[in-house]
């Protein structure tokens, strides 16, 4: 038994970090299906054989690895997962799930398998989770506090989900009138959707600027400068590889773009004051050792959809990040830097169990990190 906890533990491993790669998709699917094959091999062939000195050498080498890796992976699994709090910023929150469809004149699904996956018992891929979080900020500036932010990600239009649930979305957003938004990628998968962006999103202004950046699978379009003119001609700002100084609430702040490992380079930071107050978009929440490095003071990041087969108490288990289901979603204090990654609003995997998409609408204060 504990040859196959450790066996699978390692392929889990490597799912989720072959995934947090800038590998083109079609590397990442023959790599994985390749692994799939070996990883459903060896349990077989533990049962083939009636003890460990039977099995040849190299079987029993692997079997000891497997064994290692309950140890050397899963205690850093453990530690970190959710019910322990390391890491983790507590906040308050008011949380409003909306079923989409029955708000709807007509179901905002698109396609006959989008269908059936909403009719699933217990997923949740149209029951909108509306989160008002109430955010605490170290190194915001006192001019800043009270600044209402919403964060929107993984949007994923690709015709499965119809322009009527995102412009709901839309809807929700306005209503709260926040001073700025921010989209982090992930915006559109199928060429023919980027008609649909105006309808999705057109009616979503703020006094502080609209701001997004591109995910890995905005690298599905075979130019994925038509999804950034796309966004532009609607008044966003496109945020890729680039800093922007802007003005807000009289106060200037460097807001960035980081889509690695898509696409490059990071923005660079090396010209700013010190006191500078640093808001970066970033897809994937990897990015925050570089964050942490240059001295972001907020990191807000999606790509990990809140991670997938999320267990009670210990949180999910498939998430694509090099930092594995770590930050698959939340609020994380990492000095310098606070984190923000959301679950997002949709995805093409469209299985979502104990994880509704989400609307992520902050609420900016002010913290002092020596008495957080």
């Amino acid at each position: 038994m504990l040859l196959l906890v450790g066996h699978f533990g390692l392929h889990l491993t490597f799912y989720n970090r072959i995934n947090a790669t800038g590998l083109a998709r079609w590397q990442i699917k023959l790599i994985e299906r390749s692994v799939a094959v070996e990883c459903f091999l060896f349990p077989l062939l533990v049962f083939i054989y009636p003890a460990p000195e039977a099995m040849p050498v190299p079987l029993r080498i692997y079997g000891w690895i497997c064994i290692a890796a309950i140890v050397v992976l899963g205690i850093p699994w453990l530690i970190y997962r959710p019910i322990f709090g390391i890491g983790w910023l507590k906040i308050q929150r008011q949380v409003t799930h909306v079923a989409v469809g029955e708000q709807l004149a007509s179901p905002p699904f698109g396609t006959m398998r989008c269908r059936i996956n909403a009719a699933i018992p217990l997923n949740q891929i149209s029951d909108l989770a509306i989160e008002r979080k109430e955010f605490p900020v170290a190194g915001l500036p006192s001019s800043l506090e009270g600044l209402r932010l919403a964060h929107l990600s993984d949007v994923h239009l690709t015709g499965d989900m119809l322009p009527s649930y995102y412009k709901f979305v839309a809807d929700q957003l306005m209503q709260w009138q926040p001073e700025i938004v921010c989209l982090t990628g992930d915006i559109v998968d199928k060429p023919h959707c980027i008609d649909w962006l105006a309808d999705c999103f057109g009616s979503i202004v703020a006094p502080g600027g609209c701001y997004f950046i591109l995910g890995n699978h905005d690298t599905r379009i075979a130019d994925p400068r038509q999804v950034r003119r796309g966004m532009e001609a609607l008044g966003w700002i496109d945020l890729g590889s680039l800093t922007k100084q802007i003005m807000l609430r009289d106060t200037e702040i460097t807001i960035g773009g980081n889509e690695l490992p898509w696409f490059g380079p990071a923005p660079k930071f090396d010209s700013l004051a010190e006191d500078c107050f640093r808001l970066v978009l970033s897809h994937s929440p990897d990015q925050i050792a570089w964050a942490r490095r240059n001295g972001v003071h907020l990191l807000l990041a999606g790509h990990t959809h809140g991670g997938h087969g999320r267990l009670p108490l210990i949180g999910p288990l498939l998430s694509p990040s090099r930092y594995g289901s770590r930050f698959a979603s939340g609020e994380f204090d990492l000095p310098p830097t606070t984190m923000h990654v959301t679950r997002g609003l949709f995805g093409t995997h469209m299985q979502r169990f104990r994880c509704p998409p989400e609307l992520s609408l902050l609420t900016l204060h002010q913290r002092c990190r020596t008495n957080s």
